[in-house]
């Protein structure tokens, strides 16, 4: 018997049109994170850190801010490698290595005024979850790095805004959108989902679409791990979809029209895509 199989098997059924949450990622970190192994552990935690991404440059601007709490780090533990990698008295400990590796540029003012934090830390951390040696995870941060650069690339060339800075991603799938001036980027022969992912983008109601993207990514969770009933992959997809509907908890759809008509707004004002409308997951 799998050793989760009991945690697994208390788990909620869940669908992307709940209307509720028994549980949460807070309540998940609370009441199961314990249960699980130390390497499953670090499986888990690249859905947390995310929030310590953001925290991090909260602090940069404002040491006194309030932080999101659903992060791996304290505040005063993000403070404490702030100023041990910028004052430089010993060597950072206990932490992931792209943040440090990034706090290391950004004093090092290696970082130019044009480019954004957000998308430099976004980057690195896709890099570093991209490298997780559990295929599913892996496999899932590179779709989701997928799509959110086509829909930056499908943006940017609808409302004829340079994108091309802000494509995550050093591999041939990110190059290709990033260079290539087809429709398709020339890539519908190796993503079966693209053609869909471009209607998509066309939909009018902007609070529709996302909802359907979500739609697209929950099927591909669900897809992916069709044959794992008791382990780890589960877990995960269970924290993705709970951080999903979460989401949309939070969101009705007065307020997500408006709230997506001000980034399209935006898009059409600002030279640069703003940050919400980038990476989104």
């Amino acid at each position: 018997m799998s050793k989760y199989y009991y945690l697994i098997a208390g788990l909620p059924e869940l669908s992307l049109e709940d209307n509720k949450l028994n549980y949460t990622m807070a309540s998940f970190r609370e009441e199961l994170y314990p249960e699980l192994s130390k390497n499953d552990r670090e499986i888990v935690d690249l859905l947390y850190l995310k929030f310590d991404n953001k925290n991090l440059l909260i602090l940069l601007k404002d040491k006194s801010a309030e932080l999101l709490q659903l992060g791996l780090y304290t505040k005063n533990e993000l403070l404490s490698l702030i100023d041990t990698v910028k004052f430089g008295e010993e060597k950072a400990k206990g932490y992931v290595p792209y943040l440090i590796t990034f706090l290391d540029n950004y004093f090092a003012e290696k970082y130019e005024d044009q480019v954004l934090l957000e998308d430099v830390l976004t980057g690195m951390y896709y890099e570093y979850a991209t490298q997780s040696s559990n295929e599913f995870v892996k496999s899932w941060f590179e779709y989701n790095q997928i799509i959110n650069n086509l829909l930056i690339a499908l943006a940017g060339r609808k409302h004829q805004i340079k994108y091309q800075d802000h494509i995550l991603g050093s591999d041939s799938i990110s190059k290709q959108i990033r260079n290539s001036s087809a429709r398709d980027f020339g890539l519908s022969t190796v993503l079966d989902y693209l053609n869909s992912l471009i209607r998509l983008s066309d939909e009018e109601d902007l609070v529709q679409r996302e909802k359907r993207i979500d739609q697209m990514r929950w099927k591909w969770m669900e897809e992916n791990t069709f044959f794992n009933y008791f382990t780890i992959e589960r877990i995960f997809v269970f924290l993705l979809q709970v951080e999903m509907i979460e989401r949309w908890l939070s969101l009705d759809k007065d307020e997500g029209n408006k709230y997506f008509r001000e980034i399209i707004s935006s898009l059409q004002n600002e030279v640069q895509i703003p940050a919400e409308f980038r990476q989104n997951k």
